[in-house]
């Protein structure tokens, strides 16, 4: 066939693991019959990633780079991957080879078959992640899908593959911190999701941390929903009621000359517990004002140093 697939990789200090998955991304497409591009976007790594990149794309004229002038995230990474692909269908896949790059050839059948968008999600008995880690994405996605408007299965990865159309729509959409797990969901159009098993990271360490993951959730669910405030006026109403609610008992004691009970640790429990929530309400409300801020400067998502695509 002369359609061609668009494989984008992001690529964050992952020097020993880009010869293997283009390799085995080679491999894939020696058995199909379909034209393809490798793109690795380079998000501002310390270690050898560029001179093993450069080296890659002198070897093979399908391989091609984007440099980053520094780290700019992997959602932002993605961004500039569907930008640059001249696919007619576009596949992401991580650079440590826990995606299974074999599964490229299923996911081009299931689009052939009329599917436009093709997404895999993990598989419950992932034997390498940690326990902390397994608890920590099934939290993550919980909390979307409770507090967003959006339905992520248990374990969606960013491995997937987008017809040209959905690519053209993601990319005319304004937004100024992308979350394409959410996006890709959101835009709608035929999808059809397929389970895999993580293959062992080859070399290096997940770039996910606890600090990650929590700025993952609340940049999924301010993106997609507003029922974070829904939620703090709730609370404040609440409260606001139960604080009314002793108007009656002090005109009580005060008539019939009850003792309070008095002390000045409830007192300072009192203040702390209504000054924390307050505060929270507060970090609320700042989450959603903070991103109409950075939206407004429009600056832009990423600054690419180099690359040899067109």
């Amino acid at each position: 066939m002369n359609q061609l697939i668009s494989i984008i990789i992001p690529a964050y200090n992952e020097e020993n693991n880009l010869p293997i998955v283009a390799a085995a991304i080679e491999k894939v497409f020696a058995t199909i019959q379909y034209r393809y591009e490798i793109i690795f976007i380079d998000d501002g790594s310390a270690d050898n990633t560029v001179a093993v990149l450069k080296q890659l794309a002198a070897k093979n004229d399908c391989i091609k780079y984007i440099l980053f002038s520094r780290n700019f995230g992997k959602d932002n990474a993605l961004s500039a991957g569907l930008q640059k692909a001249k696919g007619d269908a576009i596949v992401t896949i991580d650079a440590d080879m826990q995606h299974p790059p074999e599964m490229i050839v299923q996911m081009v059948e299931l689009w052939q078959q009329g599917n436009e968008v093709v997404y895999t999600y993990r598989e419950e008995k992932n034997e390498h992640a940690s326990s902390f880690n397994k608890l920590g994405s099934s939290l993550f996605y919980k909390t979307i899908n409770r507090l967003s408007d959006i339905e992520l299965e248990d374990g969606t990865a960013d491995y997937r593959l987008i017809d040209r159309k959905v690519v053209d729509v993601l990319n005319a959409l304004p937004e100024n911190d992308p979350f394409y797990r959410g996006l890709v969901k959101w835009v709608g159009f035929t999808q059809k999701s397929i389970p895999y098993t993580p293959n062992e990271r080859s070399f290096g360490e997940t770039k996910y941390s606890r600090r990650t993951l929590t700025r993952l959730a609340l940049r999924g669910i301010t993106s997609f929903s507003t029922k974070p405030l829904n939620i703090a006026i709730y609370l404040g109403f609440t409260f606001s009621l139960l604080s009314v609610l002793y108007i009656p008992y002090a005109m009580l004691s005060l008539y019939f000359g009850w003792d309070a009970l008095s002390g000045w640790a409830s007192i300072i429990v009192t203040i702390a517990f209504f000054g924390g929530l307050q505060l929270m309400i507060l970090g609320i409300i700042g989450l959603y004002l903070g991103k109409l801020f950075m939206q407004n400067k429009q600056r832009p998502h990423f600054i690419i140093k180099e690359t040899n695509t067109n």
